[in-house]
């Protein structure tokens, strides 16, 4: 696993060289860069998540009332990232916070927990929209979120972008809400850009059309 995830930030570093700029929010350092270099375990994983369990579930499922995302099957390198984007302030999410401070958990315990929830199996059910806004939310998918999210919302680990397929369709909604106004603060800036003039509808409408992709086969 050591072997796959140093690759995955080979892969990382290789993209973000490819312009000019690298965009802050893909910075492979500092914790980050320890969490994906680190020989992580799957049964140490899993006893560092118990704690989590009240919120997130045992499963890993989440919360329908997108209160809790669901991380069962989510990309280790993904996860990695945003936990290690919490404890430096990068991502807003005082709830989390208490619960990942460098008081609570190393940064070798947060490897460990992203590679088991990465292999628990996704969830059958997740929390669906209303299901008004499909045709107009696969418009704006195609056109602005497929070239990063995946055709069918599967994501990209070596990229950091999240698999957004099964996710709970509330907390999409939030999600995106929060990235389009600028409260997430860690968001790409490719896609703040893109979402930006995005009215409530529309953002409706993709996170609709996102929550109802099928969970991506396991490879």
């Amino acid at each position: 696993m050591k072997k796959f995830l140093t690759m995955l930030m080979l892969a990382a570093l290789v993209c973000a060289g490819a312009t000019a700029q690298v965009p802050a929010w893909n910075e492979i350092k500092g914790e980050l860069k320890t969490a994906l270099q680190a020989n992580a375990d799957m049964a140490r994983g899993a006893a560092a998540f118990e704690p989590c369990q009240g919120c997130h579930r045992k499963d890993g499922s989440g919360r329908v009332s997108g209160a809790y995302p669901r991380l069962s099957g989510q990309h280790a390198t993904v996860l990695m990232k945003q936990m290690a984007d919490i404890r430096s302030g990068r991502r807003s999410n005082p709830k989390m916070e208490p619960f990942i401070d460098d008081h609570v958990l190393t940064p070798f315990e947060i490897a460990d927990i992203a590679v088991y929830l990465q292999g628990l199996p996704i969830a059958a059910e997740n929390g669906k929209g209303p299901g008004l806004g499909l045709a107009k939310g696969k418009q704006l998918y195609e056109r602005d979120c497929a070239g990063c999210h995946g055709g069918q919302g599967e994501g990209d680990a070596a990229k950091f972008y999240p698999m957004v397929a099964a996710q709970h369709y509330r907390y999409l909604l939030r999600e995106v809400q929060l990235i389009r106004d600028g409260d997430r603060r860690n968001a790409n800036p490719d896609m703040v850009r893109v979402i930006k003039p995005y009215s409530s509808g529309e953002l409706e409408a993709v996170a609709d059309y996102m929550a109802a992709f099928a969970p991506p086969k396991k490879q």
